[in-house]
């Protein structure tokens, strides 16, 4: 299936409408051509294994989709887009097992609002993608699952804790697809999936009917080939939740009738971006020297859209990732507090899911949380943290205003995906990984990862971009102004068309 000689897998959300809307397509083809993928490149082919269950109602939604459309009616603005949802959102027609095999057979009675919204605005959920047990780590290790292979290098990592979704929405499984994201498990993933994806400021989407890592900074996002489809989706994500309180934030956000508004003609021009120089690996770095020229290219292309680039250092930059980080501290709560909520649930805590086995080895982070306390508001390390958190944001922000900065941007992850038997091997865990996403993650502030460019190997690079905290407005264009000097976004040819 093509799109005015764009395959079906790269094209975008205007331009599968544009067919649609002109009866050159319907929704069941999509799906069908969806499922088509995920049969010749999931299990079989490459192996990507970045799913985790198919809709069985998804041809049937599709159906009722297309009779809206015979009648004249547009269901909303997703109106018959395929997607993908990570497993940790909850659906009523399929299981929903948090990277879990305890949680293989769980069913919710709703649900999660995010989907709702999806559902609503005429999304079609077609599967459920992989993710490391309850999002803990940034590698696509799985109880339920397994491990998931990156499309555009199988013997490599496609990052994680959305590790599904990334690769499956570059594979071409579907259109655009939901990640999770606490630390980074939206933006890993898109950087080393050659995908765009966003972080928002906390609070601004629902995060119910979704497991918490660190409850007050858990995030949900869309990732996508280019920045207008991101942008169409977290549209529909974006608003206040009576089952969420952290949604006040978006009563306060002061956000655009539509972020599309931000996508505009010579994006970067007249704009002032920080680049932060302590935020790159070393160039003597074997992993780290093929990011920095990648990122070197990139800077010259933000000039060359008309964006002023000033070198910045965030002061004390680990100490500050340190004395914020609350996973050991707070998950293990948030986490048990969740599991609480579940009528029934086969696990009841933390300890419980550790203390069972059934959990990857793999995963370092979630061992570390099961050894946190049960009370993190009796702890003594846990309000220093907390109190460190808006420091740090003052930290960056008085930074970004004392050089006039719009934003600023570095390299999402410091280093290029990490091969299996690195992650294997124990050269790279969770608690040593030098992902830059920390930033935005534990200052509370949104960051968007976009296609920054491959390596003479091959393997994709993400350039991460930072805003004030309620500025995704500034993050959409900064992202759109850089895609349209330069797209850098290449279909893996691992899952070439059918």
């Amino acid at each position: 299936m093509t799109f005015d000689g764009i395959p079906f897998e790269q094209a975008s959300i205007a331009q599968i409408h544009a067919a649609m809307f002109r009866g050159l397509c319907s929704a069941e083809q999509l799906v069908d051509a969806c499922l088509a993928r995920v049969d010749a490149y999931d299990q079989r082919g490459p192996g990507l294994n970045a799913v985790v269950t198919l809709n069985p109602l998804a041809r049937e939604q599709a159906r009722a989709l297309d009779a809206a459309l015979r009648r004249g009616q547009q269901v909303g603005p997703l109106h018959g887009i395929p997607m993908v949802i990570k497993d940790c959102l909850e659906t009523v027609d399929m299981p929903t097992s948090f990277g879990s095999e305890i949680f293989a057979d769980y069913h919710a009675s709703e649900d999660a609002t995010v989907v709702a919204r999806l559902r609503a605005a005429g999304a079609i959920i077609v599967a459920k993608t992989t993710l490391p047990d309850w999002a803990t780590s940034w590698f696509g290790y799985s109880s339920r699952s397994g491990e998931t292979r990156n499309p555009y290098d199988l013997a490599r990592d496609p990052g994680g804790s959305s590790s599904g979704t990334g690769a499956g929405v570059a594979a071409g499984y579907a259109t655009i697809g939901l990640g999770t994201d606490c630390g980074g498990s939206v933006r890993v993933p898109a950087s080393f999936c050659n995908l765009v994806g966003i972080r928002s400021t906390p609070g601004l989407i629902s995060r119910k009917g979704c497991n918490p890592l660190v409850g007050f900074q858990d995030t949900i996002g869309p990732m996508g080939r280019c920045v207008t489809d991101v942008a169409r989706v977290f549209d529909v994500l974006v608003g206040h939740d009576v089952k969420d309180a952290l949604t006040y934030a978006s009563s306060v956000a002061r956000a655009p009738a539509s972020y599309l508004s931000s996508l505009v003609p010579d994006a970067l021009r007249g704009l002032r971006i920080g680049v932060v120089r302590n935020a790159f690996g070393a160039d003597d770095h074997a992993d780290a020297a093929p990011v920095n020229a990648v990122m070197a290219t990139a800077l010259a292309e933000l000039q060359a859209g008309g964006a002023t680039l000033i070198d910045v250092e965030i002061p004390d930059l680990t100490d500050w990732l340190v004395r914020t980080s609350l996973y050991v501290i707070k998950s293990k709560y948030d986490i048990d507090q969740f599991l609480a909520g579940i009528p029934n649930a086969p696990a009841k805590s933390v300890s419980a899911i550790v203390e069972s086995k059934r959990y990857h080895p793999m995963l370092d982070l979630l061992e570390g949380i099961a050894q946190g306390p049960d009370d993190p508001f009796s702890d003594p390390a846990y309000y220093p943290a907390y109190v460190a958190r808006e420091e740090f944001m003052k930290l960056v922000v008085n930074l970004m205003a004392a050089n006039d900065l719009t934003t600023l941007v570095y390299p999402t992850v410091q280093v290029v995906p990490p091969t299996r038997k690195d992650c294997d091997n124990g050269v790279w865990g969770t608690l040593n990984f030098p992902t830059n996403t920390l930033i935005g993650s534990q200052t509370w502030m949104p960051a968007i990862s976009v296609p920054a460019g491959l390596t003479p190997a091959g393997l994709p690079v993400g350039m991460e971009i930072l805003a004030r905290p309620y500025d995704e407005p500034s993050l959409f264009r900064v992202a759109y102004g850089f895609e349209q000097v330069v797209g850098h976004r290449v279909h893996p040819r691992a899952c070439p068309p059918l």
